[in-house]
């Protein structure tokens, strides 16, 4: 008798250790379904971003940095103006055709335009897709001379989830490096900076979002355009291999380096040698399997951002990424000066930015012919903020 309780004990615990087994194959396949899935969305997503002839407009200006634009045409910086702002560059019609994403703030991703529709309705049915700046900001490196790494991975997967919920599809976190005297970036400031970008892409995509990896070096400084081209270069790799490191799926991100320019305070270069410099960067860092390099414009002028993108798509070299724009201050400060906080000026303000948007479009193509200036002195202007923070 106790010798078939025994076998008969035995036979249960088998039954349930199979059973157990199963039921962890099972959960097993649905979260390997589960990421499959996701990584499908992620590279689609990145892919689409990355359409020749289509960019991004960067919309996310801090409450703090879009009150500085409004300052400037004399407006408070309330929230109805910056609604009535943000609603101006959405609605300007024909200029959702020249974009495949806007990155917007936290505010702007729950607003809606006057009507009530919520603009991440009004983005998605121009066929763009609505992303959403998640860092919290840069603070100093103890032991430093002035370098920064950017804080908010604190909390980040809880937010990317909320953000994706409310339409979201892709992130931006902008780390700020920069060249100095004292042979910076430092070696410390490159590792902290491109370990905080590997873990807020992870992050991201293990939430459904597309990550920019922003590595800014900033223009500041009397460096010619050689010091920058070998910052970029030293920054670049030590971000793909943190990248790298932590396993980020590189096909499900895009890459928003600065051009390879002259220092602020170094004499200037043309549009020619910034695109060789600029490519040959990238050529020697970005892996192919990244879908598309989107340029921030770094305090260059409209015009000159835009001349420079066209000089890179004309180079005759192999490029195996889509090279295009993410432009804040590039795309919109001409409009903004146009439209001065009037309702009166809205439609030729808007008309502005059609045009800026169409140029860089061109450009994306290697096709710009200068048009988008349309004599336009502030096109020309120079956007340079010293240490700028968005």
């Amino acid at each position: 008798m106790s010798a078939f309780v025994g076998k008969y004990a035995g036979s249960r615990l088998v039954f349930r250790l199979a059973t157990v087994f199963l039921e962890s194959v099972v959960q097993l396949a649905d979260g390997f379904c589960v990421m499959m899935k996701c990584a499908e969305e992620l590279i689609k997503t990145a892919k689409y971003i990355a359409t020749p002839g289509k960019g991004i407009l960067a919309a996310d200006e801090s409450t703090g940095t879009i009150g500085k634009r409004l300052a400037s045409i004399n407006v408070e910086n309330v929230e109805a103006n910056r609604q009535a702002l943000r609603e101006m560059l959405f609605t300007a019609p024909g200029a959702l055709e020249y974009l495949s994403g806007v990155i917007l703030f936290e505010e702007t991703l729950y607003q809606t335009a006057a009507d009530g529709t919520p603009f991440v309705d009004i983005l998605k049915a121009g066929n763009v897709v609505p992303g959403i700046k998640v860092d919290k900001g840069t603070v100093d490196i103890a032991g430093t001379v002035g370098e920064t790494t950017t804080q908010g991975l604190d909390s980040l997967g809880a937010r990317c989830a909320k953000y994706y919920e409310a339409g979201a599809r892709f992130a931006k976190w902008r780390a700020v490096l920069k060249i100095g005297p004292g042979a910076e970036p430092s070696e410390l400031a490159v590792k902290q900076n491109a370990e905080g970008l590997a873990r807020y892409a992870l992050i991201c995509q293990e939430n459904g979002l597309v990550p920019i990896v922003e590595p800014e070096i900033l223009t500041d400084g009397p460096h010619d355009i050689k010091a920058c081209a070998a910052a970029t270069e030293r920054v670049l790799a030590a971000v793909y291999k943190s990248l790298n490191d932590h396993k980020v799926l590189l096909e499900g991100t895009l890459l928003k380096p600065n051009m390879v320019t002259p220092g602020s305070d170094s004499p200037k270069v043309g549009a020619e040698v910034i695109a060789e410099y600029t490519v040959a960067a990238l050529r020697r860092t970005v892996p192919p399997a990244v879908p598309g390099v989107v340029f921030l414009s770094g305090g260059q002028s409209e015009e000159q951002a835009t001349q420079n993108l066209d000089a890179m798509n004309k180079l005759p070299v192999l490029k195996p990424w889509t090279l295009t724009f993410s432009f804040g201050r590039a795309l919109q400060q001409s409009t903004i000066k146009k439209w001065a906080g009037k309702k009166e000026n809205v439609a030729d303000a808007q008309a502005t930015f059609l045009a800026r948007c169409k140029g860089n479009s061109e450009a994306t193509l290697g096709k710009y012919g200068g048009a988008a200036a349309g004599g336009d002195a502030a096109a020309s202007e120079s956007l340079h903020v010293a240490g700028y923070k968005y």
